[in-house]
């Protein structure tokens, strides 16, 4: 398998792993006073995670694993094929469940809003020969969970930045390019753009921190802005709270394309299950 898309994968689950000490934390006073080791993964201080250890996934992770197992042993991707092993793996959950899962538990096609679906998608990269079949696949994938305009819209501009990236190696290039086919997303691409030299914390917070597209995918934009190495754009997400694995996916994922790019080992290597992830990248 290319080593661009093994990185996407790998570095989307990585993201959420160490985003989960401080996930769904958001008042700045607690964000600042957790007993978090800001240099490798820590176990969930939030109450929604109760449980969660280190090296463990939030609920983002999880189906995202999910979807590389299935893939693993598929490498084509069906939204009707898929659903129901994504149905059976969600109804025995241990974790949280989210709106969007329980909505779509019931009946395929969520109308949620979430930015996390976007950060989800990396394993259907696996045997995609053209951009056109990524794209539909992406495509059919956020349907399932998050099937309004601006989740389907949003997933598919994150999908084709992936792509090109993986293509074309200047990542703020393609944003620019990218613009003008999703005019409804101009104004928080743009702004995200414009806040690169701005700091961090601030501008998540004043984008807004929340699991919502509309303040989250500015935020993503931010981040992928920056001229900072990969370790130091994870921190910065982390430390600014609130759904900072939705962030953190979405931008690793992309990250992951550029030639320059280091994972480390010691934030990898801490996952309880790399050695699922290992066995599953190892058959495709």
């Amino acid at each position: 398998m290319n080593k661009q898309i093994s990185n996407s994968i790998m570095a989307s689950l990585v993201a959420d792993a160490y985003a989960l000490g401080a996930h769904w934390i958001y008042e700045e006073a607690h964000l600042k006073s957790l007993p978090i080791d800001w240099e490798t993964l820590n176990k969930a201080q939030s109450m929604w995670h109760k449980g969660k250890a280190k090296g463990d996934f939030t609920h983002y992770g999880d189906q995202t694993l999910y979807l590389l197992e299935y893939m693993s042993q598929n490498k084509e991707f069906d939204k009707n094929d898929y659903y129901p092993f994504w149905s059976e793996k969600m109804s025995n959950y241990a974790g949280y469940v989210d709106g969007a899962t329980r909505s779509a538990l019931v009946k395929i096609g969520s109308e949620s809003n979430e930015l996390s679906i976007c950060g989800h998608i990396a394993p259907l990269l696996i045997d995609a020969d053209t951009k056109e079949i990524f794209l539909s696949r992406c495509k059919e994938f956020a349907e399932i969970t998050h099937n309004s305009k601006l989740a389907v819209s949003s997933t598919l501009f994150f999908a084709e930045l992936l792509w090109d990236s993986k293509e074309n190696k200047d990542i703020k290039k393609n944003i620019e390019l990218l613009k003008s086919k999703y005019p409804k997303l101009l104004t928080w691409i743009d702004a995200g753009v414009k806040s690169k030299d701005a700091d961090t914390f601030s501008t998540i917070r004043e984008f807004g921190p929340a699991c919502g597209i509309d303040g989250g995918f500015a935020g993503v934009i931010h981040l992928l802005s920056l001229e900072d190495d990969f370790k130091t754009v994870m921190q910065k997400n982390a430390k600014a709270g609130g759904d900072s694995s939705a962030r953190g996916m979405v931008v690793a994922m992309i990250l992951a394309t550029q030639d320059d790019f280091e994972l480390p080992d010691e934030w990898m290597n801490a996952i309880n299950t790399i050695e699922d992830i290992k066995n599953y990248l190892s058959l495709v």
